[in-house]
């Protein structure tokens, strides 16, 4: 790049760090080779079928929150910048950038050779235009924060896109690794009736060609990406709900990719036979699993039983019984080991007596002998409600009904299907419990997730917490580029989070995907093995799927 922001060195010492911590538990790991001299050169051609648990929501990427949309979008748009498989900030649509010696300006130089999948050239106003699209206050996006720090954005040319922040901000640059939306096709039309939620035009590598909603999303190779069309041809993602029938779909030769369970990874894929046919991978992920609680319900203003709640629930047993051990307790947003957690937080180790103390003092007691614990002629009673397709979900929230109830807690776990559950309980906010993850990216701001501004209708702070020091400092935080000052920013932030409890931060997974044995490129990463599907191949003597 033709300049280093003054923060950069930061950014690059985050970068490393994080990256030494995941390939240093990469190297634990055993991985299988996936070429060998003998493959010869790739050649295209050949499917992938692809295990996903949740269908697609909407393949707008600014309107889209859920993971499955995500990874959709991420083959079918590219944003100006993206992170290597060193976790290293490079160019995408941007071949460069330079940064003012204040950090208040970014100058991006795009590149020349790109065309949105219709034919139409991109250019600098696409880029505008996205920006303009997430700043609109009538766009439903959760989005919008990070680009509301820009005090002017500018086309100075076709090729050229200039950004001047009214502060220097922390995350700017990864920022614009937000897909870029085509002005051709969306200036003018109402966003959430267009018919590119469904049918997306990008820039990626590549292009729906079909959509069955709850079946499958079809995708084929660009031929006219710009770093050169991908060598796997099409991409099938089948929806398949349930892990156990996805498995069943794995072993059958119906899906070439999915994401094990631990006990399918532990138990179920250890045999001569799978170890011939697939690969498996093992790898941390940047992602967490909680118990939100709706801080709108009064149930859960009191500070004691979201605490009482914690102290209830056996986080270990959750890992060893549904994780087989594959993962870390949480206790924060942000994983142990990394710069930024705070390797001293209060812990709500598992502890039913001290559970029992603070339900008592917050006033609850079993005043009819039932077992369970009332308070003003009310029992302390919830639903947990998580998504369909994900059953280390299910079986933590069994687990932690049992707990709950063994402490004088009623509570009900309900299973919904992924868009029901996002669009009829989460974003409206109509539930008492949730548990649901975060995957995190490398910079430690998570104001979106947790700021008190974003608690409205679609937004990510969908618990409504609210805590005015808390605010300030993720304000602060994304402000700061001193390491050890924002260090110091953060910890205090996750002890705030330790003490108010708004979740009961459960465990940390990890990666465990597999893929058939035919498929070769996977290059085991800090980024995991998908950084460079583009250049995943089959030698031709084993292609499975001709047109």
């Amino acid at each position: 790049m033709s300049r280093e922001l003054s923060g950069s060195r930061l950014l690059r010492w985050l970068m490393t760090f994080c990256c030494l911590l995941l390939i240093n538990a990469c190297d634990r790991r055993d991985y299988a080779p996936s070429v060998s001299a003998e493959d010869g050169p790739p050649v295209p051609g050949d499917t992938i079928l692809i295990g996903s648990g949740a269908d697609a929501v909407t393949l707008l990427p600014v309107l889209a929150s859920d993971s499955t949309s995500g990874d959709i979008n991420g083959l079918v748009y590219n944003g100006l910048v993206r992170y290597d498989k060193n976790l290293e900030i490079e160019g995408a649509l941007a071949e460069s950038w330079e940064v003012s010696e204040d950090n208040l300006v970014l100058t991006f130089h795009l590149r020349r050779d790109v065309l949105w999948h219709d034919g139409a050239p991109f250019t600098a106003e696409d880029v505008l235009f996205t920006y303009e699209l997430l700043v609109d206050p009538e766009t439903p996006t959760a989005y919008a924060d990070r680009y509301r720090q820009v005090a002017e954005a500018q086309v100075v040319d076709n090729y050229t896109f200039r950004v001047r922040y009214h502060e220097p901000l922390a995350p700017a640059l990864i920022s614009w690794a937000f897909p870029i939306h085509p002005r051709h096709l969306l200036e003018g039309a109402e966003l959430t009736r267009s018919p590119l939620a469904a049918r997306p035009v990008g820039t990626g590598p590549y292009r729906l060609v079909d959509w069955r909603r709850g079946e499958r999303i079809v995708l084929e190779a660009n031929p006219d990406y710009f770093e050169g069309p991908p060598y796997i041809q099409r991409v099938v993602y089948r929806v398949i709900p349930d892990s156990t029938t996805m498995f069943l779909e794995l072993q059958s030769g119906g899906l070439d990719y999915m994401g094990l369970t631990p006990l399918q990874y532990a138990m179920q894929t250890d045999t001569p036979a799978f170890r011939r046919r697939f690969r498996k991978y093992r790898y941390p992920a940047f992602a967490y699993t909680y118990l939100g609680y709706n801080l709108q319900r009064p149930l859960f203003q009191d500070r004691r039983v979201r605490q009482a709640l914690s102290y209830a629930i056996d986080k270990q047993e959750i890992i060893d019984g549904v994780l087989l051990g594959l993962g870390q307790v949480a206790d924060g947003p942000y994983t142990p080991g990394s710069w930024v957690h705070h390797p001293q937080l209060r812990q709500y180790d598992y502890n039913p007596g001290r559970a029992r103390e603070l339900l008592a003092e917050a006033g609850w007691s079993d005043r009819n002998g039932d077992g369970f614990l009332e308070k003003d002629g009310r029992s302390l009673a919830f639903t947990i409600v998580t998504n369909q397709g994900n059953d280390q979900r299910v079986k933590a929230g069994e687990i932690i009904q049992r707990r709950l109830a063994e402490v004088g807690v009623q509570v009900r776990l309900r299973v919904v299907e992924w868009a029901t559950f996002l669009n009829e309980f989460i974003n409206p906010g109509n539930f008492d419990a949730t548990i649901l993850g975060w995957s995190g990216g490398i910079d430690p701001d998570v104001y979106n997730v947790w700021h008190s501004s974003k608690t409205g209708p679609g937004e990510l702070n969908f618990i409504g917490f609210k805590n005015a020091e808390a605010d300030e400092l993720l304000e602060q935080g994304r402000r700061t580029f001193d390491l050890e000052e924002r260090r110091r920013i953060y910890h205090r932030f996750q002890e705030i989070l330790a003490e108010e409890q708004p979740y009961t931060f459960l465990y940390v997974p990890e990666s465990l995907p597999v893929v058939a044995a035919r498929f070769r490129g996977i290059e085991p990463a800090a980024a995991g093995i998908m950084h460079n599907f583009i250049r995943w191949y089959v030698p031709a003597e084993e292609q499975k799927y001709r047109r």
